[in-house]
């Protein structure tokens, strides 16, 4: 919907209310839009509740690469030399990853980019354009450059936390866990519920939540999360958890059992990819 609305004439039979009933239906109105104001604030709060550290409503683009034979390195070596570009005119980042095992991309690269009305601002555009002229690489160049290098592209716009949230997970982290989704039909808000729930168990067992992007426009993948660990080392360590601990924290969590997150998961995608990654140093 557009949000205008249309307000129909007065048939010429109808009669006008007197003084006294307009003030009752005044006073109704109030009434209705206080309660409406009270609800609205209600849910909005309740359906924000989530969207703080872990989920909220900033903008990323998502680029995930797979490199041509042999131009891995290359291609990280010119994203290196191009990372002070960015920084000049990004709030933060762009983060990125390579990928261990898992998904078919060599590389995962975050780039904030705030709102669409924002980034796509004339003073932002112009703010970019200035940080390319200054690097004496347009981005059109650095582009057709990185495209010798690359085999295979995919983007995806997502909503998530804001970029210093994001920044704040990344520092000291060295091992990452990327878990990307596509729904069943009518299950997408389910399934960012079910995200959301094996956060509050990770959280009773005394793991590190995810952080939650869901789907903007690009690509088909409606959502994916990001789990960050120290290590190798701290992620094989979280499975260390005792069996009743779990099994009381996804009870808690809201799950019939520690067993059945995984199942009722995937009664809710038609796809899903799971991916362990490194930092780029």
């Amino acid at each position: 919907m557009s949000g205008s609305f249309c307000v129909s004439q007065r048939p010429a039979s109808a009669r006008p209310l007197s003084t006294a009933r307009l003030q009752v239906v005044a006073r109704a109105v109030v009434v209705a839009v206080a309660l409406v104001a009270m609800v609205g604030s209600s849910w909005s709060a309740s359906a924000q509740a989530p969207s703080t550290e872990l989920e909220g409503d900033y903008l990323y683009r998502t680029l995930m690469v797979r490199a041509a034979p042999g131009g891995l390195l290359p291609l990280i070596g010119m994203m290196k030399e191009r990372l002070p570009v960015y920084a000049e005119f990004s709030d933060a980042g762009p983060f990125w990853m390579r990928h261990t095992q898992g998904d078919q991309w060599d590389l995962l690269l975050l780039f904030p980019m705030g709102t669409f009305a924002n980034y796509y601002s004339a003073s932002s555009i112009a703010e970019r354009r200035q940080a390319y002229e200054k690097s004496g690489t347009s981005e059109a160049e650095f582009l057709k450059a990185a495209a010798q290098h690359i085999a295979w592209q995919e983007e995806l716009l997502v909503w998530g936390p804001s970029a210093e949230a994001v920044a704040t997970r990344f520092e000291g982290m060295s091992f990452y866990h990327v878990e990307i989704f596509i729904a069943l039909a009518g299950q997408r808000e389910k399934l960012l519920e079910q995200r959301r729930m094996e956060n509050d168990y990770l959280g009773r067992i005394g793991r590190q939540q995810n952080l939650i992007f869901s789907r903007a426009g690009g690509a088909a993948w409606d959502s994916y999360t990001l789990g960050f660990y120290r290590d190798l080392q701290a992620y094989a360590a979280s499975s260390d958890v005792p069996a009743d601990v779990e099994q009381e924290a996804a009870q808690a969590a809201g799950f019939e059992g520690a067993d059945t997150i995984g199942f009722y998961m995937r009664t809710l995608i038609q796809m899903h990819r799971d991916t362990l990654a490194v930092a780029i140093r």
